[in-house]
């Protein structure tokens, strides 16, 4: 430990070594600041807003600026009173959106508040990182009166050595304010989700209300629901914009069809009917249910579950899988050989994963097989079907009876399932869980590595805690930040990439990466905002 560190107080010595303990260096901390989208609609920012209109009134044309950050530690809301501060936090970038968490940029007023949950002073020098040296801050904790839940920090910083005696007073009056407009406005809104829920009371049909800090179910859905389905009908009500209709397989593995609706004058109230489906599932896929010899087409992206779904499809006994791989390690000769062998053999199933990477012989001796029909079935994985050429596309195309994987980010919806289902096949404790939040978080990211990805994301989980909930907080830090929802225009797509692609090349160093583009830092920072640029 340092002399440094040493000669701080108490409360920022531990705060410094839990930064030295994230891998933080006090010179590069702010380097990989990160961004994302913060709610402007939600319970903080309304409760906020009209509060620190009226306080950034008093302060105008002095040289103080507030800053508030919400429970994930990202900045909600920015405002200087003077030009010398604003420039000075563009220049940094810390703009609305950067994450002001401790474990990412070290000490300062707001993150070191998120993490010991009390008020505190940050003066010059007892920040962490260099850059914030010039400020002097004062951090006050915004907690919901009703469930006591943080929801954020406010904080009032200014260039100068010392903060004034006189911050923790005013901030604490105006954080006074806010919490009471959260526990007006939570009343309000709460008392219109129960008389919806009320409303729609019934002792036969499951019914969930969700709020933003209130759920509430009748009997019939505190039988039916697990806390896995719970957390999945929070993410399915956060998205309801109007009415909408989605059948799901519970926990248990029933088949439910949900109807949810958002409740108007609440914010963000969703009303959910949960009906158990009484029939089997209606035009449910022939694939599910294979002919005898017909042979099966799994196809998507690598991750998808491709190789999974084909051994589940592979209900005919034996079975016997032959990759692309075993012919690049082993040679053409002996995979031919193999599955000359189980040709011969006449009986099973043969999982060939890959034929989009066999050499074009292989392809053609799978193909004469297919053409004759009997025994064994072929099972026939390769990538997405829009990637095939030549004889790999010809062979797909002799196959009427396909599966085709979508990325695993464009089912969300499946996450929690997969999540357990992964926990199960860990050894996990049965009391090891995701919380919702969590769910929330991986269910908005981008997936590259789609299912293995995810497997490796839970496997980190598992190897670091053995029972109880895990929070947002648990997660691989690149994994606790959402990505966006929305789907980029092209032009959107391309510009997205070249930022990315120029800030992998420099490291994540956004000084390099801008010049490289040929744009300010400014810009750079406005445009991994508004793109949704968190991981690179």
């Amino acid at each position: 430990m340092t002399t440094e560190t040493d000669a701080l107080r108490d409360p920022i010595a531990l705060s410094w070594r839990r930064a030295e303990l994230a891998g933080l260096s006090p010179s590069s901390a702010l380097d990989h600041l990160t961004y994302a989208d913060v709610d402007l609609s939600g319970p903080l920012q309304a409760a906020a807003s009209p509060v620190l209109d009226e306080l950034n009134e008093q302060l105008e044309g002095t040289m103080f600026c507030t800053l508030l950050v919400d429970r994930d530690g990202r900045i909600a809301q920015r405002w200087c009173g003077d030009d010398g501060s604003r420039r000075a936090f563009d220049n940094l970038g810390v703009d609305v959106g950067a994450s002001l968490l401790e474990e990412a940029v070290g000490t300062n007023a707001l993150g070191t508040v998120l993490e010991t949950r009390t008020s505190i002073t940050v003066n010059g020098r007892e920040h962490f990182a260099v850059p914030l040296r010039r400020f002097s801050c004062y951090g006050h904790p915004i907690f919901h009166p009703t469930t006591r839940r943080i929801e954020g920090v406010l904080d009032i910083t200014a260039l100068m050595e010392e903060a004034s005696p006189l911050l923790p007073p005013l901030v604490a009056r105006a954080v006074a304010d806010i919490e009471q407009r959260l526990l007006d406005g939570s009343r309000v809104s709460d008392k219109q989700l129960l008389a919806a829920f009320q409303a729609a009371g019934t002792r036969r049909r499951a019914v969930v209300a969700i709020g933003q800090d209130l759920l509430m179910s009748n009997q019939a859905a505190a039988d039916l629901l697990g806390s896995t389905d719970v957390a999945l009908l929070r993410m399915l009500a956060s998205d309801v914009r109007g009415e909408a209709t989605i059948d799901l397989t519970l926990e248990s593995g029933l088949a439910v069809r949900v109807d949810a609706a958002r409740v108007g004058g609440t914010r963000g109230g969703a009303l959910l009917h949960v009906e158990p489906l009484r029939e089997p599932r209606a035009r449910r896929p022939v694939l599910d249910r294979p002919l005898e010899h017909a042979p099966v087409l799994v196809s998507g992206p690598p991750g998808s579950g491709r190789s999974t779904t084909a051994r589940r499809l592979a209900d005919t006994q034996p079975v016997t899988v032959l990759s692309a791989a075993a012919a690049l390690l082993d040679g053409s000769a002996a995979w031919a050989r193999d599955f000359g062998a189980l040709v011969r053999a006449g009986q099973g199933t043969v999982c060939v994963d890959g034929i989009d990477l066999l050499p074009d012989d292989l392809v053609d001796l799978v193909a004469s097989h297919l053409a004759e029909q009997r025994a064994p079935r072929l099972v026939l994985v390769c990538g997405p079907l829009e990637g095939l050429t030549g004889r790999a596309a010809a062979l797909a195309g002799e196959c009427t009876e396909r599966r085709l994987l979508t990325p695993l980010a464009s089912r969300p919806h499946e996450i929690p399932e997969l999540v357990r289902a992964m926990l199960a096949d860990l050894g996990a404790d049965s009391s090891l869980h995701f919380t919702p939040g969590a769910l929330g978080a991986l269910s908005s990211q981008p997936w590259p590595g789609n299912l293995r990805e995810l497997r490796a994301v839970v496997e980190h989980v598992v190897r670091r805690q053995r029972t109880g909930a895990v929070i947002v907080d648990e997660l691989p830090e690149a994994y606790r930040t959402q990505e966006p929802s929305r789907r980029l225009a092209p032009i959107d797509r391309a510009e997205r990439t070249v930022i990315v692609e120029a800030l992998r090349e420099h490291d994540g160093n956004k000084v390099k990466a801008a010049q490289a583009l040929g744009i300010s830092r400014t810009t750079l920072y406005a445009k991994m905002r508004a793109l949704r640029i968190t991981v690179y």
